[in-house]
């Protein structure tokens, strides 16, 4: 049976980092936090707040859905086209967080955004893991 083509494509990355769910959160939510490893931006964790993310290559607009602290963090993520959703998921795993992030809305048709989304994202939590690390 085929799948219809209206199904759209998600990026997940999923990461143990060895740090409490909090100090995490705090690198997701503080927007000088956030500029270290992702981009520049108005970031504010309150629900249906919108804020934009801005590189040298332009601009997401983004609107915040969800904030349950230390918990999950969910906004849209529009640019070029894209319209998707990343959420992140923060559990606590022994001494540390098990982090995943799912960025969700990927049309089959948006190869390109797709494939640069799965190589972007392991950047950025390569990012995020040092700024975690670096804040008390």
């Amino acid at each position: 049976m085929s799948k219809p083509t209206t199904e759209t494509l998600s990026v997940v990355v999923e990461r143990e980092i060895p740090h409490a769910p909090e100090k995490i959160w705090r690198a997701l939510t503080q927007p000088h936090l956030i500029a270290e490893w992702l981009m520049k931006n108005d970031f504010a964790p309150v629900v249906d707040h919108s804020f934009k993310l801005t590189a040298d290559w332009g601009a997401v607009d983004c609107k915040v859905l969800v904030v349950e602290a230390h918990k999950t963090l969910s906004y849209t993520w529009a640019a070029y086209g894209l319209e998707s959703v990343v959420t992140w998921t923060l559990t606590a795993a022994g001494a540390g967080t098990h982090l995943r992030m799912e960025q969700s809305g990927f049309r089959p048709d948006q190869q390109q955004a797709y494939h640069g989304a799965q190589a972007g994202w392991q950047r950025f939590f390569g990012e995020l893991e040092q700024v975690v690390a670096r804040i008390d």
